[in-house]
C-alpha cells in the first residue's frame, strides 16, 4: 500500500513547518487521532485494539516530537493553529470524510474543529475532553485529586504524586517536565498500584514537550466551549473515565448534554487513559459508533 494512508510515518508541510503523522491499521474507516497535553507525545495515545478494526492516523502536533516548532515556541500554539494544521492533514489524506478523535487537550482541538470545519467529518469522538478550562476545571480536578488521595491513604507512594502536581506549574524544561508528568501519572489511572507491573512501562515511556498554552502575544488560552459544543452537528461519541482527575465523568456528562444527539460511554474502571485500562470496552464503543455512522 502506498499513498497518504500507507502504514508508517508521513510528513507534510504546514505553513513552512513539518507536520508529521503516523498511520497504523488497514481498516476501511479512518480515525484521525489528536493527542493531549498540549505537548504530550503522540504515542501515548496508541490504540492497538482499535487499529485491528480501522485505520488510525495519529497526528504529531506542531511543537511536539519531530513536527516543526513555531518561531514563537513555546507560545503561539492556539487551537486555531492546531485546527488549521489538522485540517491540512485531513485534506491530505484524500478521503471524503474521516472520524476525528481528540484525547484530553486534543479533545478541545477536535471539538473546535468539528464546530468550525465539519464538512470532512463523518463522526467525532471526544475522549476525556471538557467544556471549560481555567478555575472551574481546576477546582473540579483538585476535588477529584482529593478523592484519589483518600482512596490511596496509607500508600507511601501517593504523596509523591501530590508533590509532582505541586511542582508542575513552574517547569519549562522538557526533560524536567517529562519526569514530573511521570511522577504524576499514577493519578491518571483508576488503580495504578494494583496494576503496576502492567502500567509502569507506560508511565516510564511518556514524554512531553513544554508548550505554554499561551497565544503568540502571551495571552492565556482559557477555553469556554459550552455554546460551541451546542452547535456541533457531526455525530458524536463522548468517552470519559469515572476516575479521571483531569477531564472526568462530570465533564463527559455535560458534553453529552450539550452536543445534540451524542452518545456517552463512562468507563467505570478507568482514569484518563481508558484505551489502556479498558481496551476492549473502549474499542467496542468506537467500532460500534463507526459502524452506526456508516449505516
Amino acid at each position: 500500500m502506498s499513498g497518504p494512508l500507507a502504514p508508517g510515518v508521513h510528513t507534510i508541510q504546514v505553513g513552512g513547518l513539518a507536520q508529521r503523522y503516523h498511520v497504523y491499521g488497514q481498516g476501511a474507516a479512518v480515525v484521525v487521532a489528536v493527542p493531549g497535553g498540549p505537548g504530550v507525545y503522540w504515542d501515548s495515545l496508541r490504540m492497538p485494539e482499535v487499529e485491528r478494526h480501522v485505520t488510525v492516523v495519529y497526528v504529531e502536533p506542531l511543537g511536539t516530537g519531530d513536527s516543526g516548532r513555531l518561531p514563537t515556541h513555546p507560545d503561539g500554539y492556539t487551537r486555531a493553529v492546531y485546527a488549521d494544521a489538522l485540517d491540512q492533514v485531513i485534506r491530505h489524506l484524500g478521503r471524503p470524510r474521516v472520524h476525528l478523535l481528540g484525547h484530553s487537550y486534543g479533545g478541545f482541538v477536535a471539538q473546535y474543529y468539528a464546530a468550525n470545519q465539519p464538512a470532512l467529518l463523518a463522526g467525532l469522538i471526544l475522549y476525556e475532553s471538557a467544556p471549560v478550562t481555567g478555575e472551574e476545571q481546576g477546582a473540579e480536578s483538585m476535588r477529584l485529586l482529593g478523592e484519589f488521595m483518600a482512596r490511596n491513604e496509607g500508600n507511601p507512594a501517593a504523596p509523591e504524586v501530590l508533590k509532582s502536581l505541586q511542582s508542575v506549574g513552574g517547569i519549562t524544561d522538557d526533560e524536567e517536565l517529562t519526569a514530573t508528568l511521570q511522577g504524576l501519572l499514577p493519578a491518571y489511572f483508576a488503580d495504578y498500584w494494583g496494576r503496576e507491573a502492567e502500567l509502569s512501562p507506560i508511565r516510564d515511556s511518556v514524554k512531553v514537550t513544554y508548550i505554554s498554552g499561551r497565544a503568540a502575544d502571551g495571552t492565556p488560552g482559557v477555553i469556554s466551549d459550552r455554546s460551541l459544543l451546542a452547535t456541533i452537528k457531526v455525530p458524536t461519541l463522548v468517552i470519559a473515565g469515572k476516575y479521571d482527575v483531569i477531564c472526568g465523568e462530570k465533564w463527559g456528562r455535560e458534553i453529552h448534554s450539550l452536543v445534540p444527539g451524542s452518545r456517552l460511554l463512562i468507563l467505570e474502571h478507568s482514569g484518563h487513559l481508558g484505551h489502556v485500562e479498558e481496551p476492549e470496552r473502549f474499542t467496542k464503543a468506537i467500532t460500534d459508533f463507526v459502524a452506526a455512522v456508516a449505516a
